[in-house]
């Protein structure tokens, strides 16, 4: 894999028109290079499989790896590249569950902020390791220093390549890098303007750059 590090666009599907979800999406790709899509129905939202199909094919045509958030049976159905699995009290255990099932696809998860879940996951075989900051965790400050300090440990210890999930901003997804994330997730909603998604993605893309040291 390239040693540059990648976007990985974080789609959180929150509702709207068939035709208003695809038209964000769209300009979300358009906007930047993207490695990677996960599409993440918000809790609560149902989201016709037809529009997810049609956003995973979106999604391939332009080169780009299309995952779904921990469902085997939506993944399948959809003809997604792979499963997402998000941080929980048993990640180790959801992990080996959707690898089990699915043992030809991506499947990547979230080890949240434990040193121990992260190498468990990576020796059970995940395509790649996320540090993310889950929602509920009020001191957001602390939770990125720790989370830049997983990802610095991470870097420099494994080859299994890591993301940084939960990034707030620019300058965030810019000190991550520096940290030596792989994938750094760019998080757009749906019901967003076209304009914007596209305008936070290039954003997010002009600070994975990184200045060549100098000779």
């Amino acid at each position: 894999m390239s040693n540059l590090p990648s976007l990985y666009l974080d789609f959180q599907i929150d509702g709207g028109s068939a035709a208003d979800v695809t038209r964000v999406l769209s300009a979300a790709i358009d906007a930047a290079p993207i490695a990677s899509v996960l599409l993440r129905p918000s809790p609560g939202t149902t989201v016709d499989p037809a529009t997810v199909r049609a956003l995973i094919e979106m999604a391939q045509k332009n080169g780009i790896a299309a995952l779904v958030v921990s469902n085997v049976a939506r993944s399948a159905a959809s003809g997604s590249d792979g499963i997402h699995v998000p941080w929980s009290a048993d990640i180790v255990r959801a992990f080996k569950t959707v690898r089990q099932a699915m043992p030809h696809a991506i499947v990547g998860a979230d080890a949240g902020r434990s040193r121990h879940e992260a190498m468990e996951l990576g020796e059970a075989g995940a395509d790649y390791v996320a540090f993310g900051i889950p929602p509920h965790v009020e001191d957001r400050e602390k939770a990125m220093e720790r989370q830049r300090d997983l990802i610095a440990w991470w870097a420099e210890l494994f080859e299994i390549p890591c993301v940084a999930f939960d990034v707030p901003d620019a300058d965030a997804a810019h000190a991550l890098v520096l940290a030596g994330a792989d994938f750094v997730t760019v998080s757009v909603g749906s019901t967003a303007s076209a304009q914007d998604a596209a305008a936070r993605v290039r954003t997010f893309s002009e600070a994975l750059r990184v200045p060549e040291p100098a000779k």
